[in-house]
């Protein structure tokens, strides 16, 4: 992990130019960093604003120019007497003549798309398509998903939805999904009930899923969300980060991790997939059922040095005197990482915090 900024790998990860590995590095400490945060959002809106500009043909007479230059810097000596001051402001007036020019009809080109343009620049090819099947038929429905649209599957009926420009989403049976919005900041569905499979090629923070507890919002990755009959949500990461987001809540769900949600309450923690079935059952407890210090201690007991991800998270989530417990198990498992001091854990410094997620970067993942 990148344990200062990344502000100088940016520009190559907004436009997907770095290797897998990096590229998922770079997103963790985005996830993390708010000064590189704040530089890669102005880094996206220039990159958007750049997309949106009109191709515009420069002036042929400056060419015409530019070639007489550089012919002439070809041909010129290697040493040339001083040339006079007035060459030189007629030649830097007609090069900010030329600049002004295209300046111009950058501006113009940009006004004239703000005004004219009124759908999103997603054209009828990148659009939601949707493909309705019963598996072991011939039977298949096929179409366009419109925002406020919604698509619904039987107990035999599976159905996917794709869209070129963010990804695609396989729809298990018995689900119902809607298309809230499809613009170009925010492509949004919401899971009213079942399964679905998301596998996202987007940036970060385009693609969201609303629930009836939370909101799942894309970090470049691939997850399964289920919603049941109660509203009660369990996201499950394969690849990249997922943010959870409800009840003022907040967590960041990284890849082979899992979470709970429950309306009215919101996220839960998070713990790994392979996490035991005892501290899933506890921490469920612990979250949502109001199951205290017994359900803590089992959580705790059956943590490995991998679970003090779990515990991690729990640290801001409890009072002061049961984060003294949570940290010493932590320690425990991992010991006391260097730089790391008890009292600014406790105290929830959030650059002891950091340190922490940096120390245990391999552990975890």
């Amino acid at each position: 992990m990148f344990n200062r900024h990344v502000v100088e790998y940016l520009s190559a990860y907004c436009h997907g130019e770095l290797e897998t590995e990096q590229s998922r590095r770079v997103a963790e400490h985005l996830l993390k960093c708010e000064r590189c945060r704040k530089e890669y959002d102005e880094i996206k809106l220039g990159v958007q604003l750049a997309e949106q500009l009109p191709q515009v043909s420069a002036p042929a007479s400056m060419w015409a120019e530019i070639e007489a230059l550089l012919e002439e810097q070809s041909t010129r000596p290697a040493f040339q007497p001083r040339r006079s001051r007035f060459i030189f402001i007629s030649n830097w007036y007609r090069f900010a003549a030329v600049s002004a020019l295209l300046v111009a009809a950058i501006i113009i080109g940009v006004i004239w798309r703000s005004h004219h343009r009124t759908e999103p620049s997603y054209g009828p090819d990148s659009s939601w398509i949707f493909t309705r099947t019963v598996p072991g038929s011939n039977k298949e429905q096929s179409g366009r998903l419109a925002a406020g649209q919604s698509l619904e599957t039987d107990d035999v009926s599976r159905a996917k939805i794709e869209n070129v420009d963010i990804g695609n989403v396989e729809i298990d049976s018995n689900t119902r999904i809607r298309l809230i919005k499809a613009q170009e900041t925010e492509q949004r569905l919401a899971l009213d009930r079942g399964t679905m499979h998301a596998t996202i090629s987007a940036p970060p923070r385009l693609f969201f899923v609303d629930t009836p507890s939370a909101e799942a919002i894309d970090q470049g990755c691939a997850y399964t969300l289920k919603v049941d009959d109660a509203g009660r949500g369990l996201l499950h990461v394969t690849l990249g980060w997922v943010e959870l987001v409800g009840e003022g809540r907040k967590i960041v769900v990284p890849r082979y991790g899992m979470c709970e949600t429950w309306p009215g309450i919101g996220p839960g923690t998070p713990y790994f997939e392979d996490a035991s079935e005892s501290l899933r059952s506890a921490l469920e407890k612990f979250d949502f059922e109001n199951g205290g210090d017994e359900a803590l201690k089992i959580v705790m007991d059956e943590s490995r040095p991998r679970d003090t991800f779990t515990l991690w998270h729990l640290l801001s989530r409890v009072d002061k005197t049961r984060r003294g417990r949570i940290l010493d198990r932590m320690v425990a498992l991992v010991g006391l990482p260097k730089g790391i001091t008890r009292e600014g854990t406790i105290r929830l410094d959030q650059n002891m915090l950091d340190l922490w997620a940096d120390a245990m970067d391999t552990i975890w993942f």
